[in-house]
């Protein structure tokens, strides 16, 4: 199939910077595309680069884009590199119709987790999002210290209703005794689902010990953020949870046979896309693979359109 398309580049302000370990992040950029197959049928797709997830970086992808001068083949798709992993799930998703509202199954606010605001307003917000149905949230760590942010956790727990969930995600943040002080509070505490990258992927053996020693639920999510690097951690040995952001781990068929050949405890995660890259995960979560657990999709609020 030979295909005609088009690309646009687009930048999006968050409401509220994000503070995360990696540094404040205000802007979302990306890029939409659209295809054009034989049949005059047009699909899109979202391309949604991560550098410091270690994807593309927005440049990279647009030069990629442009390289085509405006014809691309279903053969050259399929050979885009593994280093261009959010092209290949932005051309992969138009190409598959991934994007298309057609199949769409409306689905309840306790199937999504959300990503709470570290701001005055926190318990506020929250109860407005259990109001509106919401039961799991997530929240970053490894900002202050350990006492400091585990007393506000503590907080958050009390708030929540019994089949409320809590994720802290350190994005790879904590020393190794922190790692131990936070998974030690962990242990008593039913409503935290897990902690979320507590050490840097080149702790990948701490992290294996760690999953071994405590109760706590450790989820991986840095270090298993493409294909290549999630097939790795789980041959060495990981058997705790995956957390897998789709636009930014490759072509999404791929993914889909390792999901169900290896059969993993995962989370399908957003990156902020835009409606578009947020279709192609709802649909690969209905269509393709299904997962017991909420999906990190509570990104909406973040962003004003």
């Amino acid at each position: 199939m030979n295909y005609q398309f088009r690309f646009a580049p687009y930048r999006r302000p968050f409401k509220t910077p994000l503070q995360t370990h990696h540094g404040l992040w205000t802007v979302r950029e990306g890029i939409i595309l659209s295809l054009r197959d034989e049949m005059g049928q047009i699909t899109q797709g979202e391309i949604a680069p991560l550098p410091w997830f270690g994807t593309e970086t927005l440049e990279e992808a647009i030069a990629f884009c442009a390289a085509f001068g405006g014809n691309i083949t279903d053969g050259q798709i399929a050979a885009i590199p593994d280093a261009l992993p959010a092209c290949q799930f932005g051309f992969e998703t138009a190409q598959l119709n991934l994007a298309s509202t057609e199949n769409l199954a409306p689905l309840h606010p306790i199937k999504f987790c959300q990503l709470i605001r570290r701001s005055p307003t926190l318990f506020q917000d929250l109860q407005t999002l259990l109001q509106q149905g919401f039961r799991t949230f997530k929240l970053k760590i490894a900002l202050d210290t350990p006492a400091t942010e585990i007393a506000l956790c503590q907080q958050i727990l009390e708030t929540l209703p019994a089949d409320g969930r809590l994720r802290l995600d350190a994005n790879g943040g904590l020393t190794l005794e922190q790692a131990k002080q936070w998974l030690n509070w962990g242990e008593a505490q039913a409503k935290l689902e897990f902690i979320e990258q507590p050490l840097a992927p080149k702790s990948f053996s701490d992290l294996l010990q760690l999953n071994v020693e405590f109760q706590t639920q450790i989820a991986l999510d840095e270090s298993v953020s493409q294909i290549a690097s999630l097939k790795h951690c789980y041959g060495q040995g990981w058997r705790g949870v995956f957390v897998i952001k789709l636009a930014i781990a490759g072509f999404p068929s791929r993914l889909q046979d390792v999901c169900q050949t290896k059969k993993l405890d995962f989370v399908l995660s957003t990156v902020f896309e835009t409606a578009v890259g947020q279709r192609a995960l709802l649909n690969f979560s209905q269509d393709f693979v299904q997962s017991r657990r909420a999906l990190g999709m509570g990104g909406t609020q973040w962003f004003t359109d």
